[in-house]
């Protein structure tokens, strides 16, 4: 008779920010370069059609996602999540930062996604759904078996919450 091992605690930091795998960077870097490829091809429409100042609306939307790739190192180093006793507390932003805080009983679903990219580098996607719209949450960028993991002792942790409501 096989026994099937039991899961791994997950342990939970009292002060210490969980931050994305850093193989997140280069996934968000080439999201960020293709849709700026085809927003700045975009821009160069009205030259193509003879307009002959119309180029500096392509050359300016390719300024713009250039700065925009240049950060993305940062912006993805600033996420990061955080289990506390009641809820879970969520940040990303550099110079806008936005903290949002989860109450585990109010965890409707925790669920997993992956895109192509993310799933060519070992990635997912943990997203919480609560009944405020405002308080939906999303952490990229995690590897597949935390993310599992995460899920998993989310999923517990409100089930207990919830039952004490």
């Amino acid at each position: 008779m096989t026994t099937t091992p039991e899961p791994r605690r997950l342990e939970r930091p009292e002060t210490e920010w969980q931050r994305v795998s850093p193989k997140y960077i280069p996934v968000d870097m080439l999201s960020t370069l293709i849709f700026g490829a085809i927003v700045t091809a975009a821009g160069f429409i009205p030259f193509w059609f003879g307009w002959q100042e119309g180029w500096f609306i392509g050359a300016a939307l390719g300024a713009i996602f250039l700065v925009v790739l240049a950060l993305t190192p940062r912006r993805v180093r600033a996420i990061g999540y955080l289990l506390r006793d009641d809820d879970l507390l969520f940040r990303r932003g550099i110079m806008f930062q936005r903290f949002v805080s989860v109450p585990y009983g109010r965890m409707q679903l925790v669920d997993i996604n992956r895109g192509p990219l993310a799933r060519a580098f070992g990635l997912a996607e943990l997203k919480f759904v609560t009944a405020a719209a405002s308080s939906g949450v999303t952490i990229p960028g995690l590897p597949f078996d935390t993310a599992e993991q995460l899920r998993d002792h989310l999923v517990a942790v409100a089930e207990t919450r919830r039952a004490g409501l």
